[in-house]
């Protein structure tokens, strides 16, 4: 008797094999570019929060720094917190009247930050 002969398994062309391959391996490379171009963006974000962070502390203590160095020349305390009060105030008023031209260059800054290489 003839023993049964076990089926065999389609022929796939090396061809095919090589494209699925490839294809899965250029999925594979845009899911890394991905993830390095997310995390170095996420990194470049807390590092310039730190930044800004640190920044407006020293605002803060340089402010009140200012503000006491007014009172003890002006002999008030409310007049010296008033005078940095004021200074403020112009500085808003005039971010205020020139918000255009301050809008530009920050989009512009964050723009390159998302798609720099």
């Amino acid at each position: 008797m003839e023993e049964p002969k076990e089926p065999q398994q389609p022929v796939t062309p090396p061809l095919f094999d090589q494209v699925k391959e490839y294809a899965e391996t250029r999925i594979k490379l845009a899911k890394y570019k991905a993830i390095d171009g997310s995390s170095t963006v996420v990194a470049s974000i807390i590092a310039d929060l730190v930044v800004v962070f640190s920044m407006v502390l020293a605002f803060v203590f340089a402010s009140f720094t200012l503000a006491f160095f007014l009172a003890d020349k002006l002999q008030s305390l409310w007049e010296g917190f008033a005078c940095v009060a004021a200074i403020y105030l112009v500085i808003a008023i005039a971010f205020k009247l020139n918000k255009s031209g301050f809008e530009r260059p920050i989009a512009n800054a964050f723009v390159k930050k998302f798609f720099r290489n």
